[in-house]
């Protein structure tokens, strides 16, 4: 007779893309999991901690590929813990940073499962760390923004226009393909000066980083060939990376050309 496993849900955070980046308690839950729910942007090696029984069932977004709706996600999770077991929700990152976390735990709440979170190392600050950019510093910034690069409409965030004014740090996920918008916002301001990076995969064998100021950086990322994941870090912390030119320099090599 099989036993039946009392339904419930572990939110992981499984850091930047690094599979060691996990947490320990991300790992013990993922050895005790019946079914893990994982995103694309998870590092496949980390299925191989759950048990071999465990289901495992991608449910990631990709550009360009099918995908499940966020209701669905909800559903799926909450239909395989009263199933199943313990479910555990494997999500990039931070699941509350940008990961609408707290969404599928309020679902979850209304059909009374247990739920639990175990928080992960975002992006937004661990992957400018491992490139050695500290999101802030004394003497260059003493706070830092994480902005999403583009709402639910498709258009850039709101709070990009309040942030462009700030002397904080400013990390936007998910905006490389806004980058255009976003250099003319910081321009207007008068800040073309400004140092920026644009990390792709950062943490994985795939990553890649150009470094450049606001004036140049959109042909610095087309020559390093950046693409999409990525995020960008705008701010005078990003002076500190061992590839950073003084602007001077930028400025001298262009006027050569």
């Amino acid at each position: 007779m099989n036993e039946i496993k009392e339904p419930r849900i572990t939110l992981v955070g499984a850091g930047p893309g690094d599979a060691d980046l996990i947490t320990i308690k991300g790992v013990k839950a993922l050895q005790t999991a019946d079914v893990v729910l994982y995103d694309a942007l998870v590092n496949d090696e980390l299925l191989n901690l759950a048990p071999e029984h465990a289901v495992k069932v991608y449910v990631g977004k990709r550009s360009g590929e099918h995908y499940y709706e966020q209701s669905a996600i909800n559903q799926l999770m909450v239909d395989y813990a009263l199933n199943y077991g313990h479910v555990v929700r494997l999500k990039g990152g931070d699941p509350f940073v940008f990961g609408r976390g707290y969404e599928e735990l309020d679902f979850a709440a209304d059909y009374s499962i247990p739920t639990q979170v175990v928080p992960g190392i975002s992006s937004s600050i661990g992957v400018p760390g491992l490139a050695g950019i500290p999101v802030t510093h004394r003497g260059l910034s003493e706070s830092f923004w994480v902005v999403t690069g583009t709402t639910a409409s498709g258009l850039l965030s709101n709070d990009l226009y309040d942030a462009v004014r700030s002397r904080a740090t400013v990390v936007v996920l998910m905006g490389v393909h806004k980058l255009k918008e976003i250099v003319k916002l910081y321009q207007n301001e008068g800040r073309g000066k400004l140092p920026v990076a644009v990390i792709q995969s950062g943490s994985t064998e795939n990553e890649r980083v150009a470094i450049g100021v606001v004036d140049t950086i959109i042909e610095v990322v087309e020559e390093k060939q950046v693409k999409a994941p990525a995020l960008i870090v705008l701010g005078d912390v990003v002076s500190l990376h061992k590839d950073y030119q003084p602007i001077k320099d930028f400025y001298a090599i262009a006027d050569k050309e």
